[in-house]
């Protein structure tokens, strides 16, 4: 008897923690792909989903690209603080932990209750691994996370630029002021990207309710906020050999021969590492 598909109920910017995880799954069964991620392959073929529309997007690849990168960043906090805290905002049906873990870290999932409920059809709760039902707009989580002592590294990985400008800064602000010498990742987008939606070959396939809409042309506006420092910004440009050759050949030959077609409209999108500074 084939078991049963589980249902996905989600709002329309939940919905799209669907690309990534379809990404992840398409580069596992490569074989040169650029994650190993079986969970991620599991997770598609459980799901009633049509995840078709999406199949041959070549921003799968970003997605993918983009996560690795943002793992990156995550081991080299684990490599500086063994015993530290991760917080995945918006944590989807990521498998970061999965990958990184190094088994004296505490780990906290955060995402919104609908999110959640189909995250715990997959995971569970682990004695250093914590899923939490909450906005990053609220405060209420923060207790929870500030109880392990720190230091922190909190993640939002294409989830911060969903939310509009003030409450992209409310977000952040609030995490500044309660985690001082936390490690901050958000990815930016430009004006430009925020407004071509309708020609993105993955969020087109989406109502409008569900697109991005922070724009953020330069992080360095970030800094102005509060207590945060940039120390570092990159864009897909800078991802190294190591993960550059696992890239379609078509991508890596636009990148090294046709910068100057795709160069203004990938610096658009950065992915911004921040140190939180004491206000003292």
């Amino acid at each position: 008897m084939t078991p049963s598909k589980v249902s996905v109920n989600l709002g329309p910017v939940q919905e799209t923690l669907l690309i990534p995880l379809l990404g992840r799954a398409i580069q596992t069964q490569k074989a040169n792909g650029l994650i190993r991620d079986e969970k991620a392959v599991q997770i598609v073929e459980s799901l009633d989903y049509d995840f078709s529309k999406w199949r041959k997007s070549k921003s799968l690849t970003g997605a993918t690209l983009r996560t690795r990168m943002f793992d990156q960043d995550v081991q080299a906090f684990l490599a500086q603080y063994p015993t530290g805290t991760v917080v995945e905002i918006g944590c989807g049906l990521n498998t970061r932990f999965e990958r990184l873990d190094n088994d004296q870290a505490h780990w906290f999932d955060l995402d919104l209750p609908d999110t959640l409920a189909l995250r715990r059809q997959f995971f569970q709760d682990e004695p250093r691994r914590k899923m939490i039902a909450a906005s990053v707009l609220e405060t209420d989580w923060m207790a929870t996370v500030a109880a392990t002592g720190g230091p922190w590294c909190f993640v939002s990985e294409a989830v911060i630029i969903y939310l509009d400008a003030a409450q992209a800064r409310q977000a952040i602000t609030q995490i500044a002021e309660h985690f001082p010498s936390a490690w901050f990742l958000t990815d930016t987008t430009s004006q430009k990207m925020v407004d071509s939606q309708s020609t993105h070959d993955a969020m087109r396939h989406l109502p409008q309710a569900s697109w991005f809409r922070w724009a953020c042309d330069d992080p360095r506006e970030i800094e102005r906020w509060g207590n945060l420092r940039l120390v570092q910004s990159r864009t897909f440009f800078d991802a190294g050999a190591e993960l550059m050759q696992q890239v379609p050949w078509q991508t890596r030959f636009f990148v090294r021969w046709t910068p100057w077609l795709i160069r203004s409209k990938v610096q658009g999108y950065r992915l911004n590492r921040f140190v939180i500074e004491s206000a003292d």
